[in-house]
């Protein structure tokens, strides 16, 4: 030991009242670590203790500056203190670092102490490993940090449920200040008028069973702004079963909560297809028990923007009822207002603002001072309705609040864009998407209900089938979305005339159907008069105007049948016999009729079997030229029906019935192929006939694949294209279907010629005429009928002579019968002739005879 040391404890050792061997004894024992410095500030003292904690022997520490073992110390402050300094720091509390031999750091705690001999002065450093109060303290701070920042709000409270400690969340979360919780009982302090009751009751039951408890409520914040929180507190129980406090963690679920409740209430009622005043009831409900104090309303608007209330359980019911049914606008109340504008409407002062004017004096004697109102807009952007909040107070909506909204908007636009889809579905169910009648299955089901209410009280009614003439005409010349718009048009006609009672539907196409309860054959016949006076005013189509008419058809209840389909079935044959007998008038069903449909139907029936039995057959007429008879331009083929029964069935009745039943089309390709087989057997035998006509359908030239179907049918037979001729109506020409007018130019490019049948008797177009390949024009036969009686016939005909001539097409005049109409005819240039003057129509083998009779040959013009 240096001298100066032994001095110094000699000195110690001299002074009763510091026994050195006494010192030096106990600090070697001591369990704390000891080290003595002199006043030059070297080491004079390591005891034991001190050698463990440095890991030194004090051979190598005695007489070494204190800065070897302590380069560097740290006052409470954090102020760093140098070993010269020590004294400066007497009977403070330092802090050292210190590093371990296997590199770890050592926190180490140390009190300096002045003990004075009268010679010099010992400083005495007592040191003590800290390192694990160190590394706890820090991890406190660490966890009151973290429970500090946590979004949670945490607090403690002990046995008396008094708070001990509340986090930073806490504070941010309600609004208290720490230093306002401590000592308050929290269960009071955050309860408001809509806590659950027993939530006091709750905590006291869990710290006397010393159990858990969770749940969801509804506390306050300072501001007495309601929040929901998920609260979980568990009691801590000391080592004697005594319970020490609790602590408590709550989570704001507000929104959580909002979205959760909402959203599976309003969806769960959507699925079980609640109407929509329920469900939105259910959403105010929801909301207000959410945020208790604010007033919900929400209002639909309709298509004609006027508004329909919805839901408003909490408001006077009278506001609803004023509100229904007013347009929306700038002064029609906060929800009329924010619908108008399309954006949402803060009304501040409900007492003042000029858009509450209609509605105020009902809002104010509620206690509600301000309002804030928020549309509820569309997929597409089109507003639907309207979300209000009422306040008690005037005052802007809080965050809470806009995500309540928010949440309302979605789940408003969801409920009513169901709804809406619903009566979509509905609609294309049940009414007619032209017309907006109500469809077979609708007017059915209503007709039948009628009909039952009827019979009841024995009263008769009148059942109506009303059917459009010639609408198809209308269609083929001015296109389905002209017929379209006429549908339209007609079908207000007949729903203006019927009283509320009728019921009124659309059949198919141009038919109609209504039905008059407590309805007279007087008043059904009436009605039908007024009906078809509606339905004949000038209709503008296009940039054409019309004069539609109709024929309709009666059948009256009981008398004609007991249900809806056997009277629609028997109205429907009294409108054929209307319309048979011209159109634009009406007729009663009569039991005659049914017979006349019986043998329709038998007839088509009768057909299909003579088809496929193949009982039809051709005949042919044949085309002079009008200079010289015995010059012959062709034959047209004639389809004729031998019945085995009914004997010989006349084209007039059946063809009618093929057009209706569908089996025209069929009966068409069936002439063509006959046709074509016997014109390729006379080429065969040289029989002089220059080209056959044939007649085809307008539903063939809809069939993309005819042109083929010619060209391959002539090709099998060995026949030129100008063996052919196709005779067709006017409707074919003026049909907008894109491959009628394929087919034309087809059949045309392949040298097939075309014959316009019955030309001047329907709405042919001249510029129709001009456009289209037509090679003849054939008049029609009721022209040369009334050429000996009639100047106007003889006119007109001279006039399609005219027309065809200037147009270069051949002009045939058929039905010619006497020397009179032969004569008129050639002299006006008509160059070819048909009728029975000449021939009537003939087999194959007798029109052969009928050649060689009149050494017919075969005319050389094209």
């Amino acid at each position: 030991m240096p001298r100066s040391a032994l001095t110094a404890l000699d000195t110690v050792q001299e002074a009763p009242e510091h026994d050195p061997a006494f010192l030096s004894q106990s600090l070697e024992l001591a369990p704390d670590a000891v080290l003595a410095v002199d006043g030059e500030n070297r080491i004079v003292l390591f005891n034991r203790a001190a050698e463990r904690l440095w890991a030194v022997p004090r051979e190598a520490t005695l007489g070494e500056p204190l800065e070897r073992l302590l380069p560097l110390l740290h006052d409470a402050d954090g102020n760093a203190v140098a070993g010269s300094e020590i004294g400066q720091a007497a009977d403070d509390t330092l802090t050292a670092t210190l590093a371990h031999a296997d590199g770890s750091p050592r926190m180490l705690s140390l009190r300096a102490i002045r003990v004075s001999t009268g010679i010099e002065t010992l400083w005495v450093l007592f040191a003590r490993e800290v390192t694990d109060q160190h590394l706890l303290q820090e991890r406190l701070q660490q966890m009151l940090l973290m429970l500090d920042n946590s979004n949670s709000a945490i607090f403690v409270t002990g046995p008396d449920r008094s708070v001990a400690y509340v986090n930073g969340g806490f504070t941010r979360m309600f609004g208290y200040s720490r230093q306002t919780m401590i000592g308050q009982v929290p269960a009071t302090l955050l309860a408001g008028p809509d806590t659950d009751p027993q939530l006091c009751e709750r905590i006291g039951n869990a710290i006397a069973r010393r159990e858990s408890i969770q749940g969801e409520f509804l506390l306050y914040t300072r501001t007495r702004r309601p929040l929901w929180v998920s609260l979980a507190a568990s009691p801590v129980v000391g080592e004697e079963g005594q319970v020490l406090g609790l602590v408590h963690v709550l989570t704001d679920i507000t929104r959580t909560k909002m979205h959760q409740v909402m959203h599976e209430k309003v969806l769960n009622a959507l699925v079980r297809d609640m109407p929509i005043s329920d469900v939105m009831t259910l959403l105010c409900r929801e909301v207000e028990h959410i945020s208790p104090e604010v007033v919900i309303s929400i209002t639909g608007i309709d298509a004609e923007n006027r508004m329909r209330p919805l839901a408003a359980p909490s408001l006077p019911g009278v506001l609803s009822t004023q509100m229904t049914g007013t347009a929306i606008g700038p002064r029609a109340g906060a929800c009329g207002a924010s619908a108008w504008h399309g954006r949402a409407m803060l009304i501040d002062d409900i007492a003042t603002h000029p858009a509450c004017e209609p509605c105020r004096h009902l809002l104010l004697p509620q206690g509600l001072r301000s309002s804030w109102s928020s549309p509820i807009k569309s997929s597409l952007g089109r507003v639907m309705g309207t979300v209000t909040l009422y306040y008690r107070e005037p005052q802007e909506p809080n965050e809470l609040h806009r995500s309540l909204i928010d949440s309302c908007l979605h789940l408003c636009t969801l409920t009513m864009e169901r709804e809406q889809a619903n009566e979509r579905v509905h609609q294309l169910a049940f009414y007619d998407t032209l017309t907006g009648l109500p469809n077979r299955m609708m007017f059915s089901a209503k007709a039948e209900q009628a009909l039952a209410n009827a019979g009841r009280v024995n009263a008769q009614a009148a059942v109506l089938f009303v059917d459009l003439d010639r609408f198809k005409l209308i269609n083929d010349a001015q296109g389905h979305s002209a017929g379209d718009g006429l549908l339209r048009d007609i079908a207000q006609r007949i729903d203006g005339e019927v009283q509320e009672l009728h019921i009124t539907g659309r059949q198919a196409g141009d038919e109609f159907v209504v039905v008059v309860p407590h309805c007279s054959a007087e008043q059904a016949g009436s009605l039908a008069e007024r009906l078809l006076g509606a339905i004949s005013a000038p209709a503008s189509v296009g940039i054409m105007t019309l004069h539609p008419s109709a024929s309709i058809g009666v059948a009256m209840y009981p008398g004609d049948g007991r249900d809806i389909e056997l009277l629609v079935r028997h109205a429907d044959m009294a409108m054929y016999r209307a319309k048979r007998e011209g159109g634009g008038t009406f007729r009663f069903f009569s039991s005659d009729m049914n017979k006349v449909a019986q043998e329709r139907v038998s007839l088509e029936t009768a057909l299909r079997d003579a088809i496929r039995l193949e009982q039809l057959r051709l005949e042919y007429q044949p085309q002079v030229s009008g200079c010289a008879q015995t010059h012959i331009h062709g034959v047209e083929a004639l389809l004729r029906w031998q019945h085995p029964e009914l004997g010989a069935i006349p084209p007039g009745r059946f063809i009618p019935v093929a057009e209706e039943s569908g089996l025209i089309s069929e009966l068409s390709l069936w002439v063509l192929r006959q046709a074509c087989v016997q014109m390729a057997d006379w080429r065969h035998r040289g029989v002089p006939i220059p080209r056959i006509s044939v007649n085809m359908s307008a539903i063939n030239f809809r069939d993309r694949a005819l042109a083929g179907l010619i060209g391959q049918t002539l090709s099998e037979h060995g026949l030129a294209a100008d063996d052919l001729t196709l005779e067709i109506t006017e409707s074919v020409m003026l049909d907008p279907d894109p491959d009628v007018l394929g087919n034309i130019e087809a059949i045309y490019a392949m040298g097939v010629r075309l014959s316009l049948d019955d030309f001047g008797t329907g709405y042919s177009s001249l510029s129709h005429l001009h456009r289209l390949p037509i090679h003849e024009l054939k008049l029609d036969q009721s022209f040369v009928r009334d050429i000996e009686t009639s100047a106007i016939a003889r006119t007109l005909t001279t006039s399609v002579l005219r027309i065809g001539d200037s147009l270069g097409m051949r002009v045939i005049a058929e039905g010619v019968e006497s020397q009179a109409q032969q004569q008129f005819l050639a002299g006006q240039g008509c160059p070819i002739l048909q009728g029975f003057l000449f021939s009537p129509p003939l087999c194959a083998s007798a029109l052969e005879h009928w050649l060689d009779r009149n050494q017919c040959q075969a005319a050389t013009t094209a």
